[in-house]
């Protein structure tokens, strides 16, 4: 799939950006599918996101440790990978557009970790997860803070759901370049996905095997970022410090 993508300086949400087509298209008044979809799509993740407020406030009920507890966080957790995915269809579908805009700002690394932190905590408190943060003061970066945050959740959610006890997230600045790294102590990724490290975006397919449109998402708006003749990029790998699954994010 070709796409092109421009930078916009609106401040807007994401969720504000979306302005879809006429249902209708010029030809014979057929019916526009994909823009109906999209736009149900749409309509479905704003639902979702008040369902995920009100589980939220349905788990403050319960106190940690029960039964009811550990039902509401598991549910919790299906509605945002469901979140993260109505998201990530949204943008593909801006994209094949060519209209999906960047609101690039300045952020720091703490505000971006305690964001995706704190969007998952009922998850992360249910498994018992150890984190192990590990961030330089005062980093920042220029970056779209949204489309980032709907990247990184992706890849937490993963290692949460294949990891073990132990997480691993540190960033920092490395080569002109800011790097975020995820690692867990799972079974790593699959050799399937491996090899798409090295496949060209136009003959990605993300229908290939597990997390498939998270990695094609993922790597599309990180080379969506661009910084001079410099560009983002994402790498998986296994190994690393936890012996798992390692997620590498870099941004010009």
């Amino acid at each position: 799939m070709c796409y092109t993508v421009f930078i916009s300086h609106n401040k807007h949400s994401l969720q504000a950006q979306y302005i879809f087509p006429l249902f209708m298209t010029e030809r014979n008044n057929r019916i526009n599918f994909s823009a109906v979809l999209a736009s149900a799509v749409h309509d479905m993740k704003n639902s979702l996101l008040l369902l995920m407020r009100s589980i939220e406030q349905l788990g403050e009920r319960f106190p940690a440790g029960t039964n009811e507890a550990d039902d509401v966080a598991v549910i919790h957790y299906e509605s945002m990978r469901l979140n993260t995915g109505l998201a990530q269809l949204l943008s593909l579908y801006r994209a094949e557009l060519d209209q999906l805009p960047l609101n690039i700002q300045e952020c720091f690394a703490e505000d971006i970790l305690d964001d995706l932190l704190a969007t998952n905590k009922n998850y992360i408190d249910h498994k018992s997860i150890n984190l192990l943060i590990n961030q330089p003061e005062e980093l920042s970066c220029y970056l779209d803070p949204d489309l980032i945050n709907v990247v990184l959740n992706d890849v937490l959610i993963n290692a949460m759901r294949y990891g073990r006890h132990e997480i691993s997230i540190s960033a920092s600045e490395t080569d002109s370049y800011f790097t975020l790294v995820i690692e867990d102590d799972g079974p790593g990724y699959p050799e399937s996905m491996l090899k798409n490290n090295e496949t060209n975006m136009r003959d990605f397919n993300i229908s290939s095997g597990r997390t498939g449109l998270g990695l094609f998402f993922a790597r599309m708006i990180a080379e969506a970022h661009i910084n001079g003749d410099k560009k983002g990029s994402v790498q998986l790998s296994n190994g690393g410090s936890l012996g798992g699954g390692v997620f590498t994010l870099r941004l010009p």
